[in-house]
């Protein structure tokens, strides 16, 4: 596998068949190549992971000013369905950072669905973003995706402070999370999974009250939606209301764990008060 900047014609045309393969996008929601082109030429950054001359994978970001700082905005990362066991998307992200710092810049930023298990453990668990902001609909309430159909766009708004103790923690391995301790289970989330797959909710003043806070999701929304529909909206629903409360409430989301370690498989994000550095 090797993975370097992607520059010809013909690799921006692959990028923009994976797009289509993995997303499931008509031509017209496609970011072209007619865009990629300008884009690297002016400081973004398009990046591919090749196993011979198969694309397997790429992340793709552009320049730009967010609160005063500039940012590369990371605003794609897709890896075929073949590769997805291989670490693609982990490492095609340090290569992205690799390509910011070099450039002076020291944060990056995306957008994700924050109901996508696997990408949340990518970006808390493994990277060490944090995130305080929630989109509602950022695409629009559906797109030609086979993943937007039911449950709309929302997205959590993560930040990668590249060069901070955590995230160097995270990179060098000191760090490693997994499952969540067990003082978890003191704390009330403001969303769980019930024994049925429903989520159960807690809107009582306390849970916000707390020092940390916890939401859980399924382990595989995917699924979920292909075998109930009118759940997995539930889930976005209910899921949407935790978590702009939360961060009204000045919560910012810090961690990721697979499995909640109740009486069933999820995931549950961490959230705290205060931002670690």
């Amino acid at each position: 596998m090797i993975i370097k900047n992607i520059k010809s014609i013909a690799e921006m045309r692959l990028v923009e068949d994976l797009q289509q393969e993995v997303w499931g996008f008509s031509e017209r929601e496609i970011v072209p190549l007619m865009t990629m082109i300008p884009t690297i030429a002016v400081g973004g950054t398009l990046i591919g992971a090749f196993d011979g001359e198969t694309l397997a994978g790429f992340v793709y970001g552009f320049i730009g000013r967010e609160d005063g700082h500039t940012t590369m905005h990371s605003d794609m990362l897709a890896v075929k369905p073949a590769y997805r066991r291989a670490n693609l998307g982990y490492q095609l992200k340090l290569a992205q950072r690799e390509r910011a710092l070099a450039q002076g810049i020291d944060r990056i930023t995306w957008t994700f669905d924050p109901l996508q298990s696997r990408n949340a453990y990518l970006n808390f668990a493994k990277l060490g973003c944090i995130a305080d902001t929630y989109k509602i609909n950022f695409y629009g309430e559906a797109t030609t995706s086979f993943l937007h159909q039911d449950t709309g766009t929302d997205r959590l708004w993560v930040t990668w402070l590249l060069n901070t103790p955590r995230v160097r923690r995270r990179l060098d391995g000191t760090t490693h999370l997994e499952h969540p301790p067990p003082e978890f289970e003191r704390i009330i989330p403001l969303v769980q999974c019930a024994v049925d797959d429903a989520p159960q909710e807690h809107e009582s003043a306390g849970t916000t009250a707390q020092e940390d806070a916890l939401i859980e999701i399924p382990t595989d929304i995917n699924s979920l939606q292909k075998r109930d529909a009118t759940l997995a909206v539930r889930w976005r629903e209910a899921t949407r209301r935790a978590f702009t409360r939360a961060l009204a409430a000045k919560y910012t989301v810090k961690e990721f764990y697979r499995s909640a370690g109740r009486a069933h498989q999820s995931g549950v994000y961490l959230l705290g008060r205060e931002r670690e550095r």
